[in-house]
């Protein structure tokens, strides 16, 4: 079974950096398309964004801005840059993976696998 570990979380000031990644244990971004998610507590999970595995374009949120999705297929890893972090941006940050799907993906749509997630806390 695939499993997915995200990366990089941490406690960071507003305005600050940090570059999360998402590791699959196999070979599977050929196939599987990546989405990032979070999830603030007290409210609903949120997509940020979405790389495809039919052609690699990758898609981004209307509602989360500054954040830069990127892959490295030869470590089987996605990454998230978050820019200019804000408390707001406070959540547990998740990727998931779907297989031969376009980006986006159909928000009724269930995804294959998750990872577990990784914390993100801005201090302001």
């Amino acid at each position: 079974e695939v499993q997915l570990v995200e990366s990089g979380g941490g406690l960071v000031q507003a305005g600050g950096s940090l570059r999360l990644s998402c590791t699959a244990s196999e070979f599977i971004l050929d196939d599987y398309t990546i989405s990032w998610f979070r999830q603030a507590p007290g409210k609903e999970r949120e997509l940020i964004s979405c790389i495809s595995s039919m052609d690699g374009s990758i898609s981004y949120s209307n509602s989360v801005g500054g954040f830069t999705t990127t892959s490295d297929r030869a470590k089987n890893t996605v990454y998230l840059q978050t820019n200019s972090l804000r408390p707001e941006d406070t959540a547990v940050y998740y990727c998931a993976a779907m297989l031969f799907i376009s980006c986006p993906v159909n928000r009724n749509l269930t995804y294959d696998y998750w990872g577990q997630g990784t914390q993100v806390t801005v201090s302001s």
